[in-house]
């Protein structure tokens, strides 16, 4: 008895399951793109703050080191002197720094004790140092500046507030970002489960599908949106696979039924030849009634493979650019000489040109099946019109005839594979023909119309026109 799996044989790791979901890698990218939109406005609301906080303080100190150095050029170090003392008079906040050191070393002015001394040798340039001011730490921005012949001087700012302000600036992004990293998960999490709350029918109604049941449709909702326009698309593609399954069943019943008869003839046409044939000659004739009954059987077996041919639209590699009118010219005398042998009359009216994108040879079997049609219900002194003209990218190719018609019930299943009206019974035929018309014109982009040639009379005729559009569909 086999081993049961292990529980480690079963598990999997969550990441790679969410990732192995194509809800699971939406969902992760959400989060993604939203982590990365909350990453780029931290950074441009700390450049707007905090870098301006810093760019501020470093524009203030610079306008004040151009005022005094003006001064100095003015008065000399003296008047540099007062004008220090003059900027901590009225510094109320006690925000600027000032020391002006002379060449000895001894202070001039300001209201630092001592230069700061600068880590790694260098006392240059723009300084940040932690001073000791009021009994307590604080820290301040310095720029050091050279007056020549031995005298410097540093002009700053005390920057703590503004480091405080930053520090909370931090704290704040620090706590958006981790708000906005829940909000992200929450969204993400939020819209996987509507994803798989949206799919979950579609799953459903696929495995019910597979397991063979071809009656079930995914639901709709009534929002009109993706999933629901998946819906109706798998909906109307189930529908066409049931009704060529359906179609399918039919073909196989009208075969076994259509052909039981003429297979069961032939073979009662032989047995009786082989068991009461007196010569040579009656054999023969025998045999050869049962081989055309064979070739009639062998000519529905070839419909059938033609008409699925064309509707499964493996001819349309066969499209081209190509005339209609010069084929229903030759179609027209052909079937004339038929015509004029059955004490029949066939009318023409085609024009000079037709040109559409098709396949020639499956329109020109379309034409002979009507006319076949029209020929074999018309009777003796009666009447065919074989018509077409070109309106609107459209071509209307009409096959009229006098006979009797057909009635509206029929007409609707005309076209079905071995359906006959109970009035063609009497007449040879398979039900196949209009099959094959309409095949060839759904292959086409068309459709077929069938309509009475005079509503209303004892023999109304019945006129079949294709409406064939110049381009067909890609």
């Amino acid at each position: 008895m086999p081993a049961p799996p292990s529980n480690a044989a079963k598990f999997e790791p969550p990441l790679l399951g969410l990732l192995r979901s194509a809800s699971g890698r939406f969902a992760l990218f959400f989060t993604a793109v939203f982590a990365l939109a909350a990453a780029a406005a931290a950074v441009v609301l700390w450049w707007n703050t905090a870098g301006a906080l810093d760019r501020q303080v470093e524009a203030a100190i610079r306008a004040d080191v151009h005022a005094l150095m003006e001064r100095r050029r003015e008065g000399g170090i003296p008047a540099l002197v007062s004008a220090i003392e003059d900027r901590l008079a009225l510094d109320v906040e006690e925000e600027t720094l000032y020391l002006l050191r002379a060449a000895d070393g001894s202070r001039l002015a300001g209201n630092l004790s001592t230069w700061p001394v600068v880590g790694g040798g260098s006392d240059s340039g723009w300084l940040s140092i932690v001073l000791e001011r009021d009994g307590g730490a604080t820290e301040a921005r310095l720029l050091r500046v050279d007056l020549g012949d031995g005298f410097r001087m540093l002009v700053g700012r005390d920057v703590a507030e503004k480091l405080e302000l930053r520090s909370l600036l931090s704290e704040g992004i620090a706590w958006a970002a981790s708000a906005s990293a829940a909000l992200a998960v929450l969204g993400a999490w939020a819209l996987r489960r509507s994803l798989e709350r949206r799919l979950s029918p579609i799953y459903r109604t696929a495995a019910l599908i597979g397991a063979g049941d071809l009656s079930p449709r995914v639901p709709l909702s009534e929002r009109g949106d993706e999933f629901d326009k998946l819906g109706t698309t798998m909906n109307q593609m189930l529908d066409r696979i049931a009704h060529l399954m359906e179609g399918v069943r039919g073909v196989s019943d009208a075969i076994a039924h259509d052909l039981r008869t003429p297979i069961a003839r032939a073979r009662a046409k032989l047995e009786e030849a082989l068991v009461s044939a007196r010569d040579e000659e009656t054999l023969r004739a025998a045999v050869e009634r049962g081989i055309a009954d064979l070739d009639g059987i062998d000519r529905v077996f070839r419909a059938v493979l033609r008409i699925a041919e064309v509707e499964a639209g493996a001819r349309r590699a066969a499209f081209a650019q190509a005339d209609l009118a010069p084929m229903l010219t030759d179609m027209a005398e052909l079937y004339g000489a038929a015509a004029e042998a059955r004490d029949q009359l066939l009318e023409v009216e085609v024009p000079e040109a037709l040109p559409l994108v098709g396949d020639l040879d499956l329109l020109g079997q379309a034409v002979a099946n009507l006319l076949d049609n029209a020929l074999k219900f018309t009777p003796a002194g009666g009447r065919v019109r074989l018509s077409a003209r070109l309106a609107g990218g459209v071509i209307e190719l009409s096959v009229a005839d006098d006979g009797p018609g057909m009635a509206e019930a029929d007409r609707r299943r005309a076209g079905e594979r071995f359906f006959r009206a109970d009035s063609a019974r009497s007449t040879p035929g398979s039900g196949l023909g209009l099959s094959l018309v309409r095949a060839v014109a759904a292959l086409h982009g068309g459709h077929v119309l069938l309509a009475d040639t005079r509503p209303g009379a004892e023999m109304p005729g019945l006129t079949v026109t294709l409406r064939l559009p110049t381009v067909a569909p890609g």
